[in-house]
Parts: structure tokens; sequence; C-alpha cells
């Protein structure tokens, strides 16, 4: 069982593919516009047939969902994604291109918890973690 991210975007789907793709080296898996549907449901957004209807993007072993929210308008708050990097300079090439037209909500510093931890919302509001795993502690 995994649970995997949903995200929604209002009208910018195919801007955030790209930029996660650049910003996090993601790989696109699946992209399907609102036009390939054979139908039209209740309550879509006219002019959304270049829209984004689902995504995949792989994400190192994670799968990130996403879709242009054809009925409302989409606002992320109460989570954040936590991106896990393999090391310092990893985790602040992900960090400064997550933040790049974003907001740097906590600057990436060494923490009791990670030597290297920091939050950001990118320029589309979604809020990431990025940490370094703390080393295991030697059994000597």
């Amino acid at each position: 069982m995994s649970i995997q991210p949903y995200l929604f975007f209002d009208g910018r789907c195919e801007e955030a593919i790209g930029f996660y793709r650049q910003a996090l080296g993601a790989e696109l898996e699946v992209l399907l516009h609102y036009r390939e549907a054979p139908e039209k449901g209740p309550g879509m957004l006219e002019d959304y047939d270049d829209k984004v209807m689902h995504c995949c993007l792989r994400v190192g072993e994670a799968t990130l969902m996403m879709a242009d929210d054809c009925m409302g308008h989409p606002n992320f708050q109460g989570f954040s994604l936590s991106l896990q990097a393999a090391n310092e300079a990893e985790a602040r090439r992900r960090f400064d291109a997550l933040a790049a037209g974003g907001k740097v909500v906590m600057p990436l510093g060494e923490t009791f918890f990670s030597p290297c931890f920091g939050m950001v919302a990118d320029r589309f509001g979604v809020s990431w973690m990025v940490i370094v795993p703390q080393p295991e502690a030697s059994s000597t």
C-alpha cells in the first residue's frame, strides 16, 4: 500500500510540470489533457480542452500526480510535501530551485533532527520541506 499526493492547479499544471521537471529532475510518465476525455463532465469549466486532466511525475522513488482543477479554485493549505535529499549539496540545489519565484518559510540549516532542513512554498503555493536525514549512529 502507498499514499500518492495528487495536486490540483488553477490552470497552471502544464507550467508546474515543467517547473518540477527542472527543479526536481522529475520524469513525466503520463500526461492527459481534457480534450482526450470521451465527454465533458458536469460542471467543467469552459475552455479547458488544453488543460491537464491527469499527469504522473516520477520524483525519485515517488509518484506525484497532478491536474488542472476543472471545477473550482484549488488551495494548497494544511500539508507539505517532504523531499529527502541524499546530502546537503543536493538539498541546497533542490531547495533553491523550489524557492525560485516562491517564498522561503524556513531557510536551510542544521536542526536537532537533521544536518540540513528547510521549508519553502514554491511559485504555485505548494509547501515543501527539504531534509537530509540524520546519519545513522555508528555502533562501536
